[in-house]
């Protein structure tokens, strides 16, 4: 009698490689690598026509100038993630900037900087106030706070440049200080925007503000508290701007109420939707952020090396924040306003 030996069939699919440069797209975001392939484009460019755009201390000259607009565009960044949008950020950096160059001249560099930073949170806690309590849409309610914010610096510098920080250790160090080679300003920047990616991408309360940002209603029926959460994402966005208006003061060595923190608001809102945050909430990256801040930065930093009037440089950031929006919109398949479907 013979006996038949039956070899079983695998039935484990074929593992299918991936391709090593798609895995390295997926990996940076076709959003980030689109980015960085802009700047090296605009980086060659530039750099082919003024030789002195590759000079070290060109390239710490961009950095030092992207600080600002920076922080306000890593701050921008959570807000509108959260489905909302913050346009104080340029008055309360003003308010800010005054009354910590105020409070130097009385108290010193220490009491300048904690209550600076404290007018910054109470700014912030004012227009999420409006919001949650007075159901006002965030871009209303902040808005007013542009226009509020701007006012009071005014008031209570006269609409002058206050006080001179220019001989104090603290400001001096803020300003023209450096840690290892690098700019003081530069590490600022660098230290927020990787505490607050932490934040969005490794603890709950990230999760949560995306969460919120998606869809809020879902959100609130899985237990969210959004009034908590939209507080303190404004909270958030006050301190940090009022951290900007603090290196503004350091830099001009005095308070600026409004000169030094112009049209901030609407730089950080051009960089967040660059970088590939979505203008209804929900969705955006620290890393697309940074990039599109030193798109801008290197934009605006070759525009003055080849003598372009600088008027140019507004209408090419605003053609930017259009360009923007259209590809996020054209992505996602949006209906476009006044065309049939």
């Amino acid at each position: 009698m013979s006996t038949t030996t039956v070899t079983p069939t695998s039935t484990t699919p074929d593992v299918v490689q991936e391709n090593p440069v798609s895995h390295a797209v997926r990996a940076v975001g076709v959003q980030n690598l689109s980015l960085i392939l802009a700047i090296a484009a605009l980086v060659l460019v530039i750099g082919s026509r003024n030789s002195s755009f590759y000079l070290a201390s060109n390239l710490k000259t961009i950095g030092m100038a992207v600080t600002i607009s920076g922080l306000l565009a890593v701050v921008q960044t959570v807000v509108i993630i959260m489905g909302g949008i913050d346009l104080t950020v340029g008055s309360v950096a003003g308010l800010a900037s005054v009354s910590s160059a105020m409070l130097f001249t009385h108290a010193g560099s220490t009491v300048s900087f904690v209550g600076a930073l404290a007018i910054g949170a109470v700014c912030g806690l004012i227009s999420g106030c409006i919001v949650v309590f007075g159901r006002v849409t965030p871009m209303i309610a902040t808005l007013a706070g542009l226009i509020a914010f701007k006012g009071v610096a005014q008031l209570v510098s006269d609409g002058r440049a206050q006080g001179y920080t220019g001989a104090d250790p603290f400001y001096i160090f803020l300003a023209r200080g450096s840690v290892l080679g690098i700019p003081t300003l530069i590490w600022v920047l660098a230290l927020v925007a990787a505490l607050v990616h932490v934040m969005l991408r490794y603890t709950r309360i990230g999760r949560n503000i995306y969460a919120v940002g998606g869809n809020d209603t879902a959100a609130r029926l899985s237990g969210i508290k959004i009034n908590r959460y939209i507080l303190g994402v404004f909270i958030l966005a006050g301190v940090v701007a009022a951290l900007a208006g603090i290196l503004i003061t350091a830099r001009t060595g005095s308070g600026q109420p409004v000169s030094g923190s112009e049209g901030l608001e609407f730089q950080s809102i051009t960089a967040a939707a660059l970088g590939g945050v979505a203008l209804r909430g929900g969705k955006g990256s620290m890393s697309g952020t940074i990039l599109a801040v030193i798109l801008l930065g290197i934009l605006l930093n070759g525009m003055s090396l080849l003598g372009v009037n600088p008027f140019w440089q507004n209408v090419a950031q605003g053609s930017l924040l259009v360009a923007a929006v259209v590809i996020q919109q054209l992505r996602n398949g949006e209906r476009r306003v006044g065309l049939p479907k």
